[in-house]
């Protein structure tokens, strides 16, 4: 029998030791304080051989959270499969402005909130949850990815109208909040992508094109059709494509307000499109 700190260490001799103790809590089924407290007990032959197939997974590039089935976002858990892209820290630069935006206005009715290639779901549940005034709509192509955004706004109990579609095809103005985090990677930067990210998250979900905005020039073109102002667009976008994404949005949108917002690593990361009227 095997006790825990030793599990612990064969992890660890093999991963960073944040991730060991992921797979270690998900294999056992207990949290990081239970393993501190308890790292004399045993475990299984059963529960040594799954842990020590996960590292080796993990070790040989599978993400952490697709094997652990979850991962973090804006201080909820929310599940994750290979049909989903993870979600990022960097993509809370964008919730956190869109809530800070909704605080701000002051609507006659509910707002109407739509979150374009939602994946997971996680930006459209914390904007139903963070701003339970908001009527939120997510829409995402690919049957999939809804079933697991389904599935994570349930576990929230968040009011989202789930809408299988391409961009706002099937979405029926007014549109006050229009959000999306589409694929923009491009096609030199798939070339020398990590393989943890391009040999297992759907690459429905990370490419975009020549120049990363495949999707995001339609979704512009879209929107002027669905806005209701004041209304605001928040877009994710590759670190090199601020300039590209502002010059679009501009050609789009000539009479709005546009702000190109860097993450924390200084990159540009979010587009902002206010429209006034």
């Amino acid at each position: 029998m095997t006790p825990i700190k030793q599990l612990l260490n064969y992890g660890r001799a093999h991963l960073p030791p944040l991730e060991a103790r992921l797979l270690a809590e998900h294999v056992l089924g207990v949290g990081h304080a239970y393993l501190v407290a308890h790292d004399d007990e045993l475990v299984t032959a059963d529960q040594l051989a799954t842990y020590q197939a996960l590292i080796h997974r993990a070790a040989q590039g599978e993400p952490i959270p697709y094997l652990i089935g979850h991962a973090p976002f804006y201080s909820r858990e929310f599940a994750v499969s290979p049909a989903v892209l993870i979600p990022r820290p960097e993509t809370e630069l964008l919730v956190g402005r869109a809530l800070r935006w909704l605080a701000e206005q002051s609507f006659a009715q509910p707002p109407q909130v739509v979150d374009v290639g939602t994946g997971s779901g996680c930006i459209g549940i914390t904007l139903a949850c963070e701003c339970p005034t908001a009527e939120v709509t997510a829409v995402d192509i690919s049957a999939e990815a809804l079933a697991i955004a389904q599935r994570n706004g349930a576990a929230h109990g968040a009011a989202v109208r789930w809408v299988q579609g391409n961009l706002l095809a099937a979405v029926a103005p007014p549109i006050h909040l229009l959000v999306a985090n589409l694929p923009y990677i491009t096609d030199d930067e798939w070339t020398s992508l990590a393989d943890g990210v391009k040999s297992y998250e759907p690459t429905l979900a990370l490419r975009g094109g020549v120049d990363g905005l495949d999707l995001v020039r339609p979704l512009l073109a879209q929107a002027t059709h669905s806005l209701a102002p004041p209304s605001l667009i928040l877009l994710e976008i590759g670190w090199q494509q601020g300039e590209a994404a502002c010059t679009a949005a501009r050609k789009t949108f000539p009479h709005a307000t546009i702000t190109l917002h860097p993450d924390d690593a200084g990159h540009d990361r979010l587009v902002e499109i206010v429209v006034s009227g």
